[in-house]
C-alpha cells in the first residue's frame, strides 16, 4: 500500500546483535500514517524511545496521543504533558531563517525498518520498528509485544499471538511482507536461558 519494493537485510551490529531488517519507504505520508496507527490506536501495546549504545528509553504511555500534527516537515506527537518531534518530511525553515539543504537532509528520516532480533538475549529477542536520520543517527525505536515477556516484562513461555500487531503493521506498510511465525524461522529463534 505505502512502500516501494519489499527489501530485507541481515544486520550484525557492533555489539554482535543480529537483526533482520525489512525496509519501509521513509516518505512523509507513510511515516505519518504509521505513527498515527501506533500512537492513536495501538499506544497501549508499544514501548518506545531512543535505543542507542549506552542508552535505552522504554517509554510506555497511559493514554493515546492527544494530537498528532505536522509543521515544516516535523511530526509532533503530543500527549498533553509532554511531546516529541521527528523530522519525517521536507524541512525548509522560515523565510527569515531558511534551513540549509544539507542540514535539512541530515535531520530528515532517511531509513525506516521493521525489525526482529535473531540473537539470543535475556528477553528472548525483540520485534519492532526503527528509523534513522540522514546522518545515520537513530531517531526512534518502537518495541512491539514480545512473545517471551509478559506485560510487566517478566519472562514467560512463548506466546506467539503477541506478534499479531507487529505482523499486522508489517503487512500494512510493507507490500510483499508475509506473516512471520516461529515455524518459518525455527533456526534463528530460541527461548532465553534463565
Amino acid at each position: 500500500m505505502i512502500a516501494a519494493a519489499y527489501k530485507t537485510e541481515q544486520i550484525v551490529e557492533t555489539d554482535g546483535m543480529r537483526y533482520e531488517y525489512e525496509f519501509m519507504e521513509p516518505t512523509e505520508l507513510a511515516l505519518l500514517a504509521l505513527m498515527r496507527d501506533l500512537f492513536e490506536t495501538h499506544w497501549s501495546q508499544i514501548v518506545f524511545g531512543p535505543c542507542i549504545q549506552g542508552a535505552v528509553f522504554e517509554v510506555r504511555v497511559p493514554a493515546p496521543a492527544k494530537k498528532i500534527t505536522m509543521l515544516d516537515g516535523y511530526l509532533t506527537v503530543d500527549f498533553g504533558d509532554w511531546h516529541f518531534h521527528l523530522c519525517i518530511g521536507e524541512h525548509r525553515g522560515t523565510k527569515a531563517s531558511p534551513t540549509p539543504k544539507a542540514l535539512a537532509q541530515m535531520r530528515r528520516v532517511s531509513k525506516a525498518v521493521f525489525f526482529r532480533s535473531t540473537s539470543k538475549t535475556c528477553g528472548g529477542g525483540s520485534w519492532g520498528f526503527r528509523m534513522w536520520n540522514g546522518a545515520d543517527e537513530q531517531m526512534l525505536t518502537i518495541f512491539f509485544p514480545s512473545p517471551f515477556l509478559n506485560e510487566r516484562f517478566k519472562p514467560q513461555k512463548p506466546d506467539w499471538i503477541k506478534l499479531q500487531l507487529w505482523n499486522g503493521m508489517r503487512q500494512k506498510y510493507l507490500p510483499g511482507a508475509k506473516e512471520w511465525s516461529p515455524e518459518t524461522s525455527v533456526a534463528d529463534i530460541e527461548a532465553p536461558a534463565h
